[in-house]
């Protein structure tokens, strides 16, 4: 698929363009207000030190959402960030979210997000319907990643990568989970000999995630 067309595409998904047409999101990238960012592996993107007051549309790779020393969620191409602080004058609604995997965004900012709000009822409809569930998604996120208990934390953590191989190390691990080191190696002990994950070094693989969902 051409670059562009599959940026169309990837616009197109994502909930806050649901029925916009396709006139406008051909023309968003080049709007005032709107701009193309790249990020590399490991890079900060969004974090309530470097506070922007922009949303943010994943067009390619993986960003991780941590609030504090959890791990939220996985956001891929098509996916929002940055609407629950956009409005705020709480800096604490943001989020940390950092790079998984080379990725590129289209930040959009909260000037063009003003227009967009003001002038297309469907887009309107859009942001106010994925607020809510987006709230509702993070608050049952946070409850249940907050719950005692090292293994699932971890199993959490992994299922919340969508399957794919994780590269990270036992400190970064314990700083995201909010766990020990001997908690952490507990955990890996227990799932690797349950047969749910397989480790090589630094890499987390999830060999069952059916299996791994039952920790939960």
């Amino acid at each position: 698929m051409p670059p562009v067309q599959k940026e169309f595409s990837t616009l197109a998904s994502c909930p806050l363009f649901h029925g916009a047409g396709e006139t406008l999101l051909r023309s968003l990238p080049e709007l005032e207000g709107a701009g193309r960012a790249r990020f590399a592996p490991g890079q900060v993107v969004y974090d309530p030190l470097h506070f922007r007051r922009c949303l943010g549309v994943v067009l390619s790779g993986q960003l991780q959402v941590t609030k504090g020393a959890l791990a939220v969620s996985v956001l891929g191409p098509g996916d929002l960030f940055g609407a629950a602080a956009l409005y705020s004058d709480e800096v604490e609604f943001a989020a940390t979210i950092t790079a998984l995997r080379p990725s590129r965004c289209l930040m959009l900012e909260q000037s063009l997000v003003d227009r967009l709000l003001a002038e297309h009822g469907q887009i309107r409809e859009n942001y106010l319907r994925y607020l809510t569930g987006r709230v509702r998604f993070l608050s049952g996120r946070l409850q249940t990643l907050a719950q005692p208990g090292a293994e699932g934390k971890l199993a959490r953590y992994l299922l919340a990568s969508g399957g794919e191989a994780l590269s990270c190390s036992a400190t970064q691990l314990c700083q995201r989970l909010g766990i020990s080191r001997a908690s952490l190696y507990r955990a890996f002990s227990a799932l690797e000999d349950s047969g749910l994950i397989t480790r090589r070094g630094k890499t987390i693989t999830v060999a069952d995630p059916t299996g791994l969902e039952m920790v939960l």
